[in-house]
């Protein structure tokens, strides 16, 4: 098998190929089909390169889609299924190859593979580990704190945010705004420092620090080299200031779970300060609803017409709503040509000529309770109430949609409705 891994300029012109990889198949592998072999292929790419891959869209071009493969893959084999987690953490594309030339080069790797090659380990770590024991200690002793940090830097700014986490859960964010240029990865290093100071500040001696900056993270644990003569300093000046800690523990953080570091670090660097300013401890608070949901349901209380009330005053003495638009005059004229009125009682006309009765609120939510889980209630779906309250000669404006409402707010249906087996996808075998 066969790669190459290049990069596309702004314009999408010019390609400047960064790697070429090429592995001879073992014997075992010799045997996969096609579209194994291509992901099997995949699989190890993303072993090799995956620093490059990890925070880039990466563009797939081969002759077959061996995601859509795996992702929809009848069998979920223990090597299918290993494949499929392995991928999950890869912002990766599928495009279709258009040219038999484009892949020129990955065909001749693939012709040319190492003999010495050494398959990788898909193994996942401690997957043998039965059970974890731990032993009694004090749960304020050696109890760690935590701290999140993030940077950033865009064309308004750069700021840095971090959030110091204690035993109890209490949270204490710190943010500064930085005035001088600086890259990401420079602010990442100073959100990092100044969290790691304010800790010392506090006299914390145990400390687990997360960030979503790899490139920061793996380099403070030693497993990344650091090039960058911007950084080489930095490093060297955290590296100093982990010493006054007992124990400190650096730990990588998905971006989506560091979102309140990142609010902070954005917060900083789009707002401008000429001076330092003091601001109190933000309190975080939670609605379950929007506000003006209690508005409405006092003026649904206060308001004793029913919903067709408007229409009943224009068919019975042709008379308009108050402060009525022009517009709104237009559009009520338009929906009582189907509306016809019988003594007190507003009919609405089907296509059919079929009239329908027009019922208020509290009719209607007597006859959806009758229709759905009445004597002769069927516990039908939204759509089916529906049909059946209109074959019974009743309408109101939003039926549909209360029909659909009180079907899923059924708690027989939940319990004994059957279960769906069906796929949510069509199938397609791709072998």
């Amino acid at each position: 098998m066969g790669c190459v891994l290049g990069q596309h300029d702004e314009s999408g012109r010019k390609e400047r190929v960064i790697y070429y990889l090429s592995k001879k198949f073992t014997e075992c592998e010799t045997r996969y089909s096609f579209i194994e072999k291509l992901c099997c292929a995949l699989i190890w790419t993303t072993r090799r390169l995956r620093q490059y891959m990890l925070y880039h869209t990466t563009w797939l071009i081969s002759k077959m889609d061996p995601l859509k493969y795996l992702m929809e893959s009848t069998a979920l084999n223990g090597r299918i299924a290993r494949w499929q987690i392995l991928l999950s953490e890869f912002d990766i594309v599928y495009v279709n190859q258009k040219a038999v030339k484009g892949s020129a080069i990955a065909d001749f790797l693939a012709s040319r593979a190492l003999e010495d090659y050494v398959p990788l380990n898909f193994d996942f770590p401690n997957e043998d580990l039965m059970c974890i024991a731990t032993t009694e200690e004090d749960p304020q002793e050696g109890h760690p704190w935590k701290l999140n940090f993030d940077g950033a830097s865009n064309a308004v700014g750069n700021g840095i945010g971090a959030v110091l986490i204690s035993l109890n859960g209490d949270h204490y964010p710190f943010t500064s705004r930085l005035d001088f240029d600086c890259t990401n990865n420079m602010a990442e290093y100073e959100a990092c420092i100044m969290g790691i100071r304010v800790a010392m500040e506090r006299k914390i001696k145990v400390l687990e620090v997360y960030g979503d900056s790899a490139l920061v993270i793996y380099q403070l644990k030693g497993e990344w080299e650091t090039r960058d003569p911007k950084l080489i300093n930095y490093r060297r000046l955290i590296l100093e200031l982990i010493k006054e800690f007992d124990d400190i523990v650096f730990y990588y953080l998905p971006r989506e779970e560091n979102q309140m570091a990142d609010a902070l670090a954005t917060l900083a660097s789009m707002i401008k300060v000429n001076q330092p300013e003091d601001v109190k401890p933000i309190q975080m608070s939670i609605y379950e609803a929007p506000a003006h949901c209690y508005n409405l349901e006092e003026e649904e209380e206060n308001d004793d017409h029913p919903w067709y009330h408007d229409i009943l005053r224009y068919v019975k003495n042709c008379e308009y709503p108050d402060q009525a638009t022009k517009n709104d005059k237009k559009t009520l004229r338009r929906l009582t040509s189907d509306y016809v009125l019988d003594g007190e009682i507003l009919y609405k006309r089907r296509k059919d000529q079929v009239l329908l009765r027009c019922v208020d609120a509290i009719e209607a939510k007597k006859i959806l309770e009758e229709v759905h889980e009445g004597i002769c209630g069927t516990h039908a779906n939204g759509f089916t109430m529906a049909r059946q309250i209109m074959r019974f000669g009743y309408y109101w404006s939003t039926m549909e949609g209360d029909c659909i409402n009180y079907a899923k707010r059924c708690h027989k249906c939940q319990i004994y409705g059957d279960k769906i087996n069906v796929p949510p996808s069509s199938l397609h075998v791709m072998t």
